[in-house]
């Protein structure tokens, strides 16, 4: 593979030194903590207003055209969300690249900080967010969201569990997934030197968390986006999919699990109709 170091990185030598595990676990909290932080703020300043000002003023946010601060506010709002979300799971390849690029370093080529990295990761979920915000703008529009961020249709919720529970089973799920449950892997195989390089091996990984991930994100509109709780089991979820022994199998329960639920909430929903 050109440009990486000679050492396999699968080999226990291409561990970081403590005091370097322990600077860049804690960037990684700090990152995640102040996003949270920011979550939580805003949830708690939605439901502290008053509950018949605040329904007439959402209400009326969803039948005149977003303006450009509106749009802005809610990008921001997702952008910090997903790397509130994504950041953690990302950490043992985070830490890999970092251990490599170390080797790297000593072996005299071209190394880029480890920051670059995360920059081309983060990268991919700023994209998301901006394709989330057009989804979000289209519900709003259509009248298909209620004025907490939550599907106001039964059919379209049933619609979102389907979706992400049939995903769960696909090749394209599997791909994503083993991808992001390998860092040694990935590394081996998609390693390039320099800043641009690191940037690149930052957005591919992205996108194959993205390709894992993606689906459960539209699930958000299912629980509420600003559902503290149901943003914590999500990310709860995509962690232990990512990190546990059992992740594969985690989701394929999950996916059925999903389809259940779908399946309930459309049965519900026809009986009341």
């Amino acid at each position: 593979m050109p440009g990486m170091p000679e050492t396999a990185p699968q080999r226990r030598g291409s561990r970081l030194p403590r005091r370097d595990r322990i600077a860049i676990l804690a960037a990684l909290a700090a990152t995640t903590l102040i996003a949270w932080a920011y979550l939580v703020v805003l949830a708690v300043q939605m439901q502290g207003m008053d509950p018949m000002e605040s329904m007439s003023e959402l209400d009326a946010m969803a039948i005149h055209v977003w303006s450009a601060a509106d749009f802005g506010l809610t990008f921001l709002m997702w952008a910090v969300m997903m790397v509130g979300m994504m950041v953690p799971s990302a950490a043992p390849m985070v830490m890999m690249y970092a251990a490599v690029s170390r080797k790297a370093e000593r072996q005299g080529s071209p190394v880029a900080p480890t920051a670059c990295f995360v920059a081309g990761y983060v990268a991919v979920w700023t994209v998301f967010s901006l394709g989330a915000t057009l989804a979000q703008w289209g519900l709003d529009r259509a009248a298909l969201l209620s004025p907490m961020m939550v599907a106001s249709s039964p059919w379209l919720g049933a619609l979102l569990l389907g979706f992400a529970g049939v995903y769960q089973f696909t090749p394209a799920k599997d791909t994503c997934l083993r991808h992001c449950r390998a860092p040694a892997h990935f590394i081996s195989e998609h390693w390039r030197p320099g800043t641009v390089g690191a940037f690149r091996m930052g957005v591919v990984h992205g996108a194959f968390c993205l390709g894992c991930c993606g689906a459960l994100m539209g699930l958000l509109f299912f629980g509420g986006v600003m559902n503290l709780l149901w943003i914590a089991a999500i990310t709860a979820f995509v962690l232990a999919e990512k990190l546990l022994p059992a992740g594969r199998a985690t989701a394929r329960w999950s996916g059925f699990a999903m389809l259940v639920a779908g399946v309930l909430v459309a049965a519900r929903w026809w009986a009341g109709s």
